[in-house]
C-alpha cells in the first residue's frame, strides 16, 4: 500500500518515537535526526518525541523503508524513509518458533551528531 499515492498522504511516520524523559537525558529534540544503533546496524530517524512509549523504550513505526534497488516500488521510493531491519542481526532466533527475533531488541540512540549512548 506504500506505493499508492492515495494512501500515502499526510505527514512522515517514519519517526522513532522516544519518551521525553529519555529524550531530555540523551539530548534529543523533538524533529531532529537520531541515530539509533542495534547489532545488525545503524539508522537514522527524525525524532518524535511522544509520552506514548514507555521510558527506555524507543519504536520506529512505518519503518520499511523503500530505498533498495530493484523493489520496483516507484512512488513509495520518493520518501522512502529508514528500513528498521538494519538494526536487526538475523542471527539471533526466536527458541520456539526458529524465526528471526524482529522487536524487542537493545538499541543505542543519540543525536545524529553526538556519540551514541544506551537507551536504558
Amino acid at each position: 500500500m506504500h506505493n499508492v499515492p492515495a494512501l500515502t498522504g499526510g505527514s512522515n511516520r517514519c519517526t522513532l518515537h522516544i519518551h521525553p524523559e529519555d529524550a531530555e537525558r540523551l539530548g534529543v529534540v523533538d524533529g531532529a535526526p537520531v541515530r539509533v544503533k542495534g547489532a545488525g546496524g545503524e539508522v537514522t530517524a527524525p525524532a518524535e518525541v511522544t509520552d506514548a512509549v514507555r521510558r527506555g523504550v524507543v519504536s520506529l513505526p512505518h519503518g520499511w523503508g523503500h530505498d533498495r534497488p530493484g523493489t520496483r516500488l516507484s512512488h513509495a521510493s520518493t520518501d522512502p524513509g529508514v528500513n528498521v531491519n538494519q538494526l536487526l542481526d538475523g542471527r539471533l532466533l526466536d527458541p520456539l518458533s526458529g524465526n528471526a527475533v524482529l522487536n524487542g531488541v537493545p538499541v543505542e540512540c543519540a543525536p545524529a551528531a553526538e556519540k551514541l549512548m544506551p537507551l536504558t
